[in-house]
């Protein structure tokens, strides 16, 4: 694990000297050397969730084999984990086909936007010691701001199609996610309450120095996690997709490596929800012995665990029960929990 740490920062001190190198050489102002920096953090953050997302994938179908007490992936590669590659080669092989009256345009642009949301929001998640692009003061607020733009997309591709299926999809989607948006900021709002700033790693040292924020906030936690799956159109709440009412729902009309970017994204915004509740309640990268990454990954993967288990073991829920459970439950059980918050930080 040291060995991994150590090639992580001769990485970032190599990119660091060489653009430091070039800025100099043609005389440009050195702030370029931290954006540039910054680019490359991203950069790398990208490639690392498109290999969490693919391994995702494979996981999901092997845990659902073995929840549902069926064989999952068990041909390709080392017990089926080759599956998922398999699968990505046969979606980029397959043909790539746009309704005639679709707007073809917009039809492109929202797969491609799909994955800007969760991207951005990677950026300000401390994933170790000194693995952050962007320690933002308002980091919390920026990924808020960012995450929020994640039905976009989505709507897009459901006006875009040119099915009535595919817009009623994308309705629900804009819906269900200005709903649940509302409950999952009172949980962070509760979080931000006790730890007394918004800044992610100031977040995480708060826990350190104290107590992990799930221990103070279970309820926030909870509700918080309810959210998160709706947010990700995840069963039992994947209603812009109802493959019982809508076919494939706001994803009738793709195919191929478009579908297959939806597909991705799906899970990419699943690794951000997860990462964003290991740090606000889960302590974040801290924990002993191992270096900070493993445990960020570790807590994540329990969480993403958690959202495959709820998929693939409870049924669909109806649309308006949905929203009522949202607006009549999580939401003023949210407003007394933050309420009960503001008196004991206040007191205390």
């Amino acid at each position: 694990m040291e060995f991994i740490n150590n090639i992580f920062v001769n990485i970032a001190a190599l990119a660091r000297f060489i653009f430091t190198w070039i800025v100099t050489r043609l005389g440009l102002p050195e702030a370029l050397v931290d954006i540039a920096m910054v680019a490359v953090y991203w950069l790398g953050i990208v490639v690392a969730c498109v290999l969490i997302a693919l391994f995702y994938v494979i996981w999901e179908r092997k845990l659902a084999g073995y929840i549902q007490r069926r064989p999952g992936p068990n041909r390709l590669g080392p017990n089926g984990w080759l599956q998922t590659i398999a699968d990505a080669i046969k979606l980029v092989m397959k043909e790539d086909i746009v309704p005639d009256k679709a707007d073809k345009p917009i039809h492109l642009l929202a797969a491609l936007l799909a994955f800007v949301p969760p991207m951005l929001a990677l950026a300000a998640i401390p994933f170790g010691e000194g693995m952050v692009a962007l320690d933002l003061e308002l980091g919390i607020v920026y990924i808020v701001a960012v995450t929020t733009c994640a039905s976009l997309p989505v709507l897009m591709a459901g006006y875009a199609s040119n099915n009535k299926y595919a817009l009623v999809g994308g309705m629900r989607v804009v819906n269900q996610a200005i709903s649940y948006e509302v409950p999952q900021c009172f949980a962070i709002l509760s979080v931000v309450m006790v730890a007394g700033t918004f800044n992610m790693l100031d977040i995480i040292s708060y826990q350190q120095e104290h107590i992990w924020l799930v221990c103070l906030q279970p309820v926030a936690f909870v509700v918080y996690i309810i959210a998160a799956i709706a947010e990700c159109n995840r069963a039992p709440f994947d209603l812009p997709e109802g493959e019982s009412e809508l076919t494939a729902g706001v994803y009738t009309e793709y195919s191929g490596m478009r579908y297959a970017l939806f597909y991705l994204a799906e899970y990419c915004n699943m690794f951000v929800a997860s990462g964003v509740a290991t740090t606000l309640f889960l302590g974040g990268f801290s924990g002993p012995f191992l270096p900070g990454w493993v445990w960020f990954l570790l807590k994540t993967f329990v969480i993403m665990s958690f959202f495959i288990w709820t998929r693939w073991t409870l049924p669909r829920v109806r649309a308006d029960h949905v929203l009522a459970f949202c607006w009549k439950m999580l939401v003023p059980l949210m407003l007394l929990n933050v309420l009960v918050t503001g008196i004991v930080v206040y007191m205390v």
